[in-house]
């Protein structure tokens, strides 16, 4: 069931402490939280920043709108004062972060977020929500950018997902470096590629294969893709050549040993006139998959299920702590969850030559400038208004950029440590 708006999409415990702050006084209180991650998944050397332009739509319009409001009344989630305090909720804080398609590392401050504490904290669970999903899956699929080694990559997990999240993993893809989505909703959102032709069900629906290719380009022309593998995949090939002609412009395999069949069907294609033909491979591909067909003749993937999912990642593991309070420090001491108190600053650092060398992080400190750093926050959200901000496709080539700049051990799809290290410089 949906709601109207964000702001149900939040943890009961959230309004619980707005409740109690607001009885105590200390609703008001200043305070900074800031997002971050302990650690990276298993296995990672880099952290994308994806998710950002949909998280500042969602907060201009985080409201809790009357209807929404009797109901966190009527069912005892909140009292008389704390529901007119959500009636009138409006944030007029600051958001403060590191740009989408920025690289991040363990303990990088991507977000930091400046206001009262209620304000603040009721925008928890929304900002966990968009950032841990839509990084975790920029970072799976940026890795399989760098796999495919310039060849395009087609999104197409909308099956393998909430209805919701599919165009948000599109989104997300597409900012990593995909060429196009599967998925229309996503397409008309936020102007990415869409692209499909047919399915196998297509292929059985007609009494034999050559009729249904027959169907498909008398509909769509010849540039086209024709599935090749309902039944064999090289009277596949067959068919489809004779059917459309040499022209053709791609077939797709579905199944079995691609590395070999990608061989196969390239040496049949060209023995066929059709040199120009291309050959795209789907079926549940991952970073590693795509890397092991670097060296066969692959013109172009589809990736679905390791996409939605985070190639086995399917969280940032991203956090929202608070570290300031009325200008103090202040400091979770948990084992194994401490945090370090104050607002962060950041910067990253870089040889002449542009290649990143660390990052440097400044507990309530101004940054030592040097030359060739780069500060990694700017505004995004000031006293409540919503600042200028990139568009999705600047976004793609900052990260594009941003994969360069790392070095290229960072790059590796085995385990290691993180591409570049991060140093916290103490306060003073």
């Amino acid at each position: 069931m949906e709601t109207s708006t964000p702001a149900l999409m939040t943890d009961h415990y959230e309004l619980t402490m707005i409740s109690a702050a607001l009885k105590d006084g200390t609703a008001e209180r200043s305070c900074v939280f800031e997002v971050f991650a302990r650690r990276l998944p298993s296995g990672r050397r880099y952290g994308v920043v994806a998710g950002t332009g949909r998280l500042i739509e969602l907060i201009s319009r985080f409201r809790f709108d009357p209807a929404e409001v009797d109901h966190l009344r009527s069912t005892g989630v909140v009292d008389e004062a704390t529901a007119t305090w959500l009636a009138n909720y409006r944030f007029s804080g600051d958001l403060e972060g590191y740009a989408e398609g920025e690289l991040f590392f363990p303990g990088s401050p991507i977000l930091t977020v400046s206001g009262t504490f209620a304000e603040c904290v009721v925008l928890e669970t929304l900002i966990l929500s968009v950032l841990n999903h839509d990084s975790a899956i920029a970072a799976a699929a940026a890795r399989m950018v760098t796999a495919a080694r310039g060849r395009p990559i087609i999104e197409m997990g909308s099956r393998r997902t909430h209805e919701h999240a599919a165009v948000a993993a599109a989104r997300a893809a597409y900012l990593a470096g995909f060429a196009s989505t599967s998925n229309l909703a996503a397409g008309r959102a936020f102007g990415i590629p869409t692209t499909g032709t047919s399915a196998h069900a297509f292929t059985l629906l007609h009494d034999d294969e050559p009729t249904a290719f027959g169907s498909q380009v008398a509909a769509l022309g010849k540039n086209t893709t024709l599935l090749v593998d309902t039944y064999d995949i090289s009277q596949g090939i067959r068919n489809a050549i004779a059917v459309a002609g040499p022209d053709l412009r791609a077939v797709r395999i579905d199944s079995g040993d691609l590395s070999v069949l990608a061989q196969h069907s390239r040496e049949l294609l060209d023995s066929l006139g059709a040199t120009e033909t291309k050959i795209i491979v789907s079926g549940d591909m991952d970073e590693y998959s795509i890397a092991t067909l670097a060296a066969e003749p692959v013109d172009m993937y589809g990736a679905g299920t390791a996409v939605v999912t985070g190639s086995g990642a399917p969280t940032a593991g991203l956090v929202y702590k608070l570290v300031e309070v009325e200008g103090r420090p202040v400091v979770k001491r948990s084992e194994n969850k401490a945090t370090v108190g104050g607002r962060k600053t950041a910067v990253r650092r870089h040889k002449p030559t542009g290649t990143a060398t660390e990052e440097i992080i400044y507990s309530q400190g101004v940054p030592d400038h040097q030359p060739n750093d780069r500060l990694l926050q700017r505004t995004l959200i000031s006293a409540g208004e919503v600042q200028p901000a990139p568009t999705l496709a600047e976004s793609r080539e900052h990260l594009r950029h941003c994969l360069i700049s790392i070095p290229w051990e960072g790059l590796k799809l085995s385990a290691g440590d993180p591409a570049i290290p991060v140093v916290i410089v103490p306060t003073a």
